[in-house]
C-alpha cells in the first residue's frame, strides 16, 4: 500500500501529455466507439420521446432560468439552504415573490400542478403586497 501511495504522489504533477501516454490503452478502439455511440444516441432518442415529462421538468419547462420569475424561484431556493431564522426566510421570500409577474404564467402549463403552483405563487404575490 505505501508503495502505491508513493507512486500516486510522485504522478500527481505529470504533465497532461505524459499522463494520456501512459492511459491510451485504455481508449476503446474504433469499433468500440461506434457501439458505444449508437446506444448512447438510443438512450438520448427514448428519453426525449418515450417518457413523459416530470412534474420537476414540466415546472422547470415553464420557471426556466430566461424568464425572471424562473431566476426569482432558483434565488429563493439556493438561499433558502442558508438562511439562519425565520424572519429572514420572510424577507426573502417576498423579496422575490412580490416583485415577480406570476400571472403572465397562470393557465400556461399543460401540468395541473405546475398551474396550482402558479396561482398559488400569484396569490401569494399579491397578498405580500
Amino acid at each position: 500500500m505505501d508503495r502505491i501511495r508513493a507512486e500516486m504522489r510522485a504522478d500527481a504533477f505529470l504533465a497532461d501529455t505524459e499522463v494520456l501516454t501512459r492511459v491510451a490503452f485504455l481508449a476503446p478502439d474504433q469499433d468500440a466507439r461506434q457501439t458505444i455511440s449508437i446506444q448512447a444516441s438510443a438512450i438520448v432518442d427514448q428519453l426525449r420521446h418515450g417518457a413523459k415529462p416530470s412534474m420537476m421538468e414540466l415546472f422547470l419547462g415553464e420557471y426556466g432560468l430566461s424568464s425572471d420569475e424562473g431566476v426569482a424561484l432558483m434565488c429563493l431556493a439556493e438561499a433558502l439552504l442558508r438562511v439562519p431564522d425565520a424572519a429572514t426566510i420572510d424577507a426573502l421570500i417576498e423579496d422575490k415573490i412580490v416583485p415577480s409577474e406570476w400571472g403572465k404564467h397562470l393557465g400556461e402549463s399543460h401540468s395541473t400542478l405546475v398551474n396550482a403552483s402558479t396561482w398559488a405563487l400569484f396569490v401569494t404575490g399579491q397578498v405580500l403586497r
